[in-house]
């Protein structure tokens, strides 16, 4: 299996990338900055140099073809701006899309975050309702799209203790936290869960191991 990860030298796709090729996939990451190469081949993966701000369509799709299946995990990250919230959690996933319907790529997972249906609350850091903003529409351009099987995954607050390989997994949990280990290894098993398309996922840690937790969603 060949999976293409968007964000490829972020620190979820970095442990996703580990885990796909630790076991025998082939995986590419795609990355804006080559000094960042390295990285990625240390974790197993493929290094594909593309910048999602401003590459076309045409050309993420020569990136992604010949994959099984693609997952976005980009984001503008901290100290961005408003401005580049929109650039990269919007505007770069829908891109992304586009690059997999061209080429045929169905299998698309895209990693989001918890609570961006809503309208963000009054007081909230005009960023970070920036970014709140950017990934529902993007989630909901993605759900709009009947030639990708998709997935969307929500985590909560991300953190970089341990995986515990426990986690809840449903359409909705309470608010909470969720280490970059474990989602990266839900985003593995959904890849392996073709049946968890059409689901958005929200993503907590928990009690359930992560094998039985996406089990459960599409029993």
């Amino acid at each position: 299996m060949r999976t293409v990860i968007a964000g490829g030298h972020g620190k979820i796709a970095r442990r996703l990338g580990r885990l796909l090729a630790s076991r025998g996939d082939q995986v590419a990451g795609l990355i804006r900055n080559q000094e960042h190469a390295a990285d990625l081949l240390e974790a197993g993966a493929e290094p594909v140099a593309c910048d999602l701000e401003s590459a076309s369509a045409e050309e993420v799709a020569r990136r992604l073809a010949g994959a099984d299946a693609a997952v976005f995990a980009a984001g503008a990250g901290p100290g961005s701006g408003a401005a580049r919230k929109d650039t990269v959690d919007r505007a770069a996933a829908v891109l992304f899309a586009d690059a997999a319907e061209r080429v045929g790529v169905r299998r698309l997972i895209v990693v989001s975050a918890m609570g961006v249906d809503d309208e963000p609350p009054p007081g909230t850091d005009p960023v970070f309702a920036a970014y709140l903003r950017a990934k529902g529409a993007a989630d909901a351009d993605i759900r709009s799209r009947e030639g990708l099987a998709w997935t969307i995954l929500r985590p909560g607050r991300l953190t970089d203790d341990p995986g515990t390989g426990r986690v809840e997994l449903a359409e909705h949990t309470p608010p909470g936290a969720v280490t970059r280990d474990d989602v990266a290894a839900v985003l593995a098993a959904l890849l392996d869960h073709p049946a968890t398309a059409g689901l958005s996922l929200d993503l907590v840690g928990g009690g359930t191991p992560v094998p039985e937790a996406v089990a459960a969603v599409v029993r």
